[in-house]
This record gives C-alpha cells, sequence and structure tokens, in this order.
C-alpha cells in the first residue's frame, strides 16, 4: 500500500475542493439560482395541463436529485475535514491506509475495500 503522503493530500485536497465547487455551481444552475427544488417541484402542481402521474414522477425526481446532492456535497465536506485533521487517506473504521489509487478513483472513500465491502453487505 502506498500511504498517502502530505504533497500527495495537497493534490487530492485540490480535487475535493474542486469537485465542491463544481457541485455547487451544477446546483445553482439546476436550481435556476435561488429556487429551491422543493418551489420547483410546487410548480409543478401548477401546469395544471400536465397528468397526476407525471407532475408527482417531476416531484419525486427533483426531491432524490437534491438528496444525492446533498449527501455527495457531505461525502466531500467531510473528505476536506479529514485533510485538515491529517486522517485523510485511512480507513475510518479499522485505521489501515487506504490506497491510493482508491483515492484517485473516489477521492471520498472514508473506507479500505475490505470495510467498505462489509458495510455495503450490511445493508
Amino acid at each position: 500500500m502506498n500511504p498517502v503522503t502530505p504533497p500527495t493530500h495537497d493534490v487530492f485536497k485540490a480535487q475535493l475542493i474542486k469537485a465542491r465547487t463544481q457541485l455547487l455551481e451544477r446546483i445553482a444552475y439546476e436550481r435556476g439560482g435561488v429556487v429551491s427544488r422543493a418551489d420547483m417541484a410546487a410548480d409543478h402542481f401548477d401546469n395544471s395541463f400536465q397528468s397526476r402521474a407525471q407532475i408527482q414522477s417531476e416531484r419525486q425526481t427533483e426531491f432524490a436529485m437534491n438528496e444525492h446532492e446533498t449527501a455527495e456535497l457531505g461525502d466531500i465536506e467531510a473528505a476536506l475535514e479529514r485533510v485538515q485533521a491529517g486522517t485523510y487517506g485511512t480507513c475510518t473504521d479499522c485505521g489501515v491506509t487506504i490506497p491510493t489509487a482508491r483515492l484517485a478513483a473516489y477521492p471520498t472513500a472514508k473506507r479500505c475495500i475490505d470495510c467498505q465491502t462489509l458495510v455495503e453487505q450490511h445493508r
């Protein structure tokens, strides 16, 4: 395993900050600026020409997208906190070093493959 060295931390930190910025920009764009997804979903009910099923489907999609983006943003923030604390690249469950290749593929990874596999098996 390759330990995550401080210069590598800087590379991952920059990637995480860029990912956060892009996500926030995408959220702002998709929400039309200051309009929340909940408000957009409510607007769907104002379209009387649409079928009730279509309105419900659009509403559920808006809420699902919001939940996904919120979770993604939380993962990025948590990874940045681990960078700041000096624990980035260390499995939060067992304490082993997460391989650099895993972090390169999934920069917000907080667990090694073995621990992540166990978590997913229990879900």
